[in-house]
């Protein structure tokens, strides 16, 4: 299966090396054409809109806990829109849409959308699980849009720095270019949909990664300046429904972690952090200063090893990336008899801070007895048939059913220095086991993320010491035990019920 493979992790470095030379000059040549203004669009009684125009479409996932979470998504936007109207607008759930798995990054259906729903549709809304619509107002926000002109609408994010997550685009001025937060829900207008599915039909997709979903769209859509910005619309929210804030918002969102039930004891999670001989005096004691506490059961693999951390050689060679060979070995050692027989298995690199009791809260919501893989979530050439893979740095999280399909398919390193977290992709996409994606996982540290994404998130994990103090990173960031908390809310739960 992996033959084809071996050029991954040359490829990894020369793509995003040209990605990040491509969105400078695309920078550079910008025409710097602002967003359609108010004048253009209509009254709200000038321009009517029937729900039965908008086709919603749930971001949704194929895991069971994220099945569970869409479907209920939808059945709340049909009750509140039979309140309104006896004829209902299309919810979509998106996992469902075709077999192909790296759908999820919705180019690809644009197609589908314009054919299925175009001549009688104007408007295109996505949405994620967790988003809150207030139906009644969110019509009355896209019946001030003239429905038949082009438009993209939601809430804008924009960098303050240029980040390697966006590979680095529009290095000069990075606050320039806005794309949507996807938790406030964001919308195409059918006049764009139409236009961008004959788009993808005629121009192959080129982007080999998908990193940033929300970006890349908004690139494609913007398309070197031929194409509409991102139009902001203030009503588009990612405050709490209960804020005194969100009284005018069309969409709102929960600021805190799902509660599926109690956080997963520490005693069920096995963590195992990959390093190497040249940073056990320099990234190992930040974990020992930081994290270390919150596990109960944790090692660190090396090609040294040192009693004093201590560190555990598997037999395999230190490579300079890669660590395709480390993994491996760690997969294989979580099902022996040398460690804990565990639920959970956690792989993190050496310089990944993490909270350990924020995952105990985000793990309560899965059931271990299926295989998932739970992380960020980045795609390698899906609109040619790729794959989807957990990025690595963000930590890696595997039920141990997902490890016992792993090692039994027989699926192996195509050398030790391949890409780990990309190899395990290929794996996973030959066994049809989904990559679940969690938005609080990041690869990055938090100063490459949009400031206004990382005020709504309980963030899980960052990753790179690169420029920073990674302890005062985790304090600020990651330093509080919600295991208490969550409990806590469950009791209340409990007793309100009651």
């Amino acid at each position: 299966m992996l033959t084809n493979s071996q050029h991954i992790g040359h490829k990894v470095a020369s793509c995003l090396i040209f990605l990040s030379f491509h969105f400078i000059n695309l920078a550079a040549g910008s025409s710097g054409k602002i967003s359609q203004s108010h004048d253009e669009m209509h009254g709200g009684d000038a321009n009517q809109l029937d729900l039965q125009e908008i086709v919603f479409v749930i971001q949704s996932q194929s895991n069971s806990f994220h099945v569970r979470q869409a479907e209920r998504r939808r059945t709340e936007i049909l009750k509140q829109a039979k309140g309104l109207t006896e004829k209902a607008p299309v919810v979509l759930l998106l996992h469902s849409l075709s077999e192909n798995e790296g759908d999820w990054s919705i180019l690809p259906l644009l197609p589908h959308f314009a054919h299925s729903f175009g001549k009688n549709s104007s408007w295109f809304v996505f949405l994620e699980e967790e988003t809150n619509v207030k139906m009644a107002a969110f019509v009355k926000v896209l019946a001030k849009f003239e429905k038949n002109k082009e438009w993209f609408l939601g809430k804008p994010l924009c960098d303050e720095e240029s980040t390697i997550i966006h590979h680095y685009a529009f290095a000069e001025n990075p606050s320039i270019f806005k794309y949507p937060d996807f938790a406030a829900a964001w919308a195409l207008s059918v006049s764009l949909v139409v236009r961008l599915a004959k788009k993808v039909r005629d121009e192959p997709l080129k982007s080999d990664f998908t990193i940033d979903l929300k970006h890349e769209v908004a690139l494609y859509i913007w398309d070197n300046g031929k194409g509409p910005h991102l139009t902001a619309v203030p009503e588009l929210c990612t405050e709490p429904a209960d804020s005194p804030h969100a009284q005018s918002c069309a969409t709102t969102l929960s600021k805190e972690l799902p509660l599926c039930g109690e956080p997963v004891n520490v005693e069920d999670i096995f963590v195992a952090v990959k390093t190497c001989g040249k940073f056990h005096s320099e990234r190992v004691p930040v974990i020992k200063k930081t994290w270390e506490k919150d596990a109960l059961f944790l090692e660190y693999y090396s090609d040294q090893a040192d009693p004093a951390i201590p560190t555990i050689n598997l037999g395999v060679p230190n490579t300079e990336r890669g660590h395709c060979g480390k993994t491996f070995a760690i997969l294989q050692r979580f099902l022996s008899n040398a460690v804990p027989n565990t639920k959970w298995l956690l792989i993190v690199d050496d310089d990944t801070l993490i909270s350990l009791s924020r995952l105990q809260v985000l793990l309560s919501c899965y059931d271990p007895s299926e295989p998932v893989c739970l992380g960020e979530r980045y795609g390698y050439g899906l609109s040619q048939g790729g794959y989807s893979y957990i990025t690595g740095g963000g930590g890696m999280v595997f039920s141990r059913e997902a490890v016992v399909q792993l090692i039994n398919s027989g699926c192996k390193c195509y050398s030790n220095d391949a890409p780990d977290d990309m190899v395990l992709g290929m794996c996973l996409n030959a066994l049809r086991l989904p990559v679940t994606h969690s938005p609080l996982f990041h690869q990055a540290r938090p100063e490459d993320y949009a400031r206004d994404l990382l005020a709504h998130q309980v963030p899980i994990s960052f990753h790179k010491h690169w420029n920073i103090d990674p302890v005062a990173v985790f304090n600020k960031w990651l330093k509080d035990d919600l295991r208490a908390k969550a409990s806590n809310e469950l009791n209340k739960s409990a007793k309100t019920e009651l």
